[in-house]
This record gives structure tokens, C-alpha cells and sequence, in this order.
């Protein structure tokens, strides 16, 4: 019998438990293609975690990865949370200390982390985090698979306070946050040409991260991290590109949240045979690609930029990764629409910048960046 405090669901629904669940706690829900900054956007007060906070559930999450925002005012620290799932916490300013821990007899871990960090959380931990800082307040992004878990069970008090304890050889165990590590990929992947991963649970810098494999695939003569966390299937990459030149255009599955850790430039995108949409961004701004959307990524500005994507399940990943499927999910410079580039060479004429891209780019397929770059 369905209960009748709650609606009934109808089939084909797009308002998922979790969408209940977040109109039930009461804070904003930011909502559209991204956020112009996480630091500056409209929060409210959650009295259960005795913070602001937000959540962002923009189109392309669709069901698939979690976002909120939660501030930390100056000199406090929230109250003990335990979590039913793995997290990923970003740093979008401040500096602070991080406690996580596993049942009572168990030893408690402390970290700092400063602005662009970025660690996990990892499931059916206890954390607190404090803010260090006595004059500023700290802003942090979260990101989570719970739309997933609550459509699959639609309990929400079972993912936050589940007594159930971990056994004691699981994640956080041992140096589990300590420096991470480059591992050297099982299965070399022929589309984005990378050899290495780096495993960890704690990355102090991301803005300053160098340690970067030439992506030759998507243009630009970007560099990318990939990265991959201990004991959980969350993971993310960060590529790096160069001043006043953009990346190919593809496309992917749902759930990817990207943030911006330093460089200003816009994204566009579009499905396939409608409408371009034009999201402007700067260090700290946040977007989401909806489902096999098509999606440009540009820097406009006279410094290097690099976006972070945190990644849905491999489930959600779609084709654009494997190389059969490069030229129906991928356009190639010849083959762009002629106004992505007019667009570009306007927007760097609007700062008294020119273009990098090489005029070679836009005749040859196999364009070797490394070769090229300078050329105009």
C-alpha cells in the first residue's frame, strides 16, 4: 500500500528520491547549465549541520552525482557526520582540518587542507571538519554518487548515521592519507593516450598540480591527470591547456561535475542539431554537461587553465572515450562549426588577444600540437 505522506510516483518520473529528499531539508536547490561561483552563491542556514549550505543539482546531474556547498564560519567546527558512501571534498576557499575516524576504538585521522585541495571522504566514516582560519569563512564543494543509492533505496536515513562499523582492514587504515602515488595503467588507453594513473585520497594543491601526461586527443596540447581513489569507484581527471587556445569538442554520458581551478575562458554546450549555450567561467566556477551533449571547453584568458571533472560510475561514461567511436562523438578543428571559431577570435580580440590555435589545425586532422604550437 503507498504511503499517504508522500506523493504517489508516476512512470518515467524525473523528479528522483533524491530531488525529495533535498526539497525536504529545506536549502536552496541552484539549478540550470552552471554556476557562476561557488564561493559567492546563495546559501541558507541547515541547522542539522549547524552550517550554510547549498545544493546544486544542475541539468546534466540528471539523477546520476550529488553537489552541495557547505560553508564553515570562522574559527568553528561542524558537528560529527557519518556518511553511507564515498565523497569527494573540494576546496574552494579557505584552510582548515579534517578528523575522520571509524568506531569507537578506533584511532582518529587528522589532515590539513588549504584552498584547492581536494580529498575523500571515504564510506561509513565519521568526519568533522574545522575551519582554521579565525577571520574568513571556508567554502567547500562535495560531490557524491547518494542520487544513485537513493533511487535503489529510498531511505535516507540509512546513508547518514548507520551504526553499521566497518571492518578493521578497510580504507582508512594505514597511510590512508598520505602522498599519492602514480600506478601505471593495466590497459593503456589508445583514445586518450595515457599511461598512469595517480591513486590516492588527499591532494594538497590542484590548482598547482604538475605531474601531467600530454593528452594529444583533445586538442590544445593539453596535459591531464587522471585519478583514482583508494577502495572506491569515484574517480576524476584535471586537464591543463594553454593560454588563448580550446580543446576539441566531444561528448559523454551524465553525472561529470566540473570545477574550475584557475584560468578564465567559457564553455559551450549543445545537443546534437540545437542550440549552443554559452557558460562563462573563472577559478571557482562549476558545470555539468547534460547526457551526450556536445561540449567545447575555452580559454580566454593570457594564463594556463585547467578544469577538474569528478566522475559519475563508469556505467555513466558513455562512448566518447573509446576510439571507434572518436568520430561520431568527437569533432575535429576542420570539422567544427565555422562560428566556435569566429566566436573564440572575437572574445580574444575583446581582451587585445590573439588566437594560438595554429592555422594548420583547421586543415590538418593530424595536426601534431607539439609541432604546431606558435604558428599563426
Amino acid at each position: 500500500m503507498a504511503n499517504a505522506a508522500a506523493p504517489a510516483r508516476t512512470m518515467w518520473s524525473k523528479k528522483f528520491s533524491y530531488d525529495l529528499w533535498m526539497e525536504s531539508v529545506g536549502l536552496p536547490i541552484h539549478k540550470g547549465f552552471y554556476i557562476e561561483d561557488i564561493r559567492t552563491l546563495e546559501l541558507a542556514w541547515w541547522e542539522e549541520r549547524q552550517c550554510n549550505a547549498a545544493f546544486i543539482q544542475l541539468m546534466g546531474q540528471e539523477g546520476v552525482s550529488a553537489a552541495r556547498v557547505t560553508e564553515i564560519a570562522p574559527g568553528k567546527t561542524l558537528p560529527p557526520v557519518k556518511f553511507a558512501l564515498d565523497e569527494i571534498v573540494y576546496v574552494a576557499q579557505g584552510r582548515g582540518l579534517a578528523t575522520i575516524w571509524a568506531g569507537k576504538d578506533r584511532p582518529k585521522k587528522n589532515f590539513e587542507w588549504q584552498a584547492h585541495s581536494m580529498f575523500l571522504i571515504p564510506h561509513g566514516y565519521t568526519h568533522q571538519l574545522s575551519n582554521m582560519q579565525g577571520d574568513k569563512p571556508v567554502r567547500l564543494l562535495h560531490y557524491s554518487y547518494l542520487p544513485l543509492a537513493l533511487s535503489a533505496l529510498p531511505e535516507p536515513d540509512f546513508y547518514f548515521g548507520n551504526p553499521y562499523e566497518l571492518k578493521a582492514d578497510s580504507a582508512a587504515e594505514g597511510d590512508f592519507y598520505s602522498e599519492a602515488k602514480e600506478i601505471q595503467a593495466q590497459e593503456r588507453d589508445e583514445f586518450l593516450s595515457l599511461n598512469s594513473f595517480w591513486y590516492g585520497n588527499f591532494f594538497p594543491d590542484m590548482r598547482a598540480w604538475d605531474r601531467l601526461e600530454a593528452n594529444k586527443r583533445r586538442g590544445a596540447g593539453g596535459k591531464t591527470v587522471y585519478i583514482q581513489f583508494p577502495h572506491s569507484e569515484l574517480s576524476a581527471h584535471m586537464s591543463v591547456f594553454a593560454a588563448q587556445t580550446y580543446k576539441k569538442a566531444h561528448r559523454h554520458g551524465p553525472g561529470r561535475v566540473i570545477v574550475i581551478p584557475a584560468g578564465e575562458g567559457y564553455s559551450i554546450m549543445w545537443e546534437e542539431g540545437k542550440e549552443k549555450i554559452v557558460c562563462p567561467w573563472h577559478e571557482c566556477s562549476l558545470l555539468v554537461p547534460p547526457n551526450k551533449w556536445f561540449h567545447q571547453h575555452f580559454n580566454a584568458g593570457g594564463t594556463p587553465a585547467r578544469y577538474l571533472a569528478f566522475h559519475p560510475p563508469m556505467q555513466f561514461h558513455g562512448h566518447a572515450e573509446k576510439i571507434e567511436d572518436r568520430a561520431k562523438d568527437q569533432f575535429e578543428y576542420p570539422d567544427e562549426d565555422p562560428w566556435i571559431r569566429k566566436k573564440f577570435e572575437e572574445e580574444m580580440g575583446k581582451r587585445g588577444l590573439k588566437s594560438l590555435i595554429p592555422a594548420e589545425a583547421y586543415t590538418d586532422r593530424d595536426f601534431e600540437w607539439s609541432k604546431g604550437m606558435g604558428k599563426k
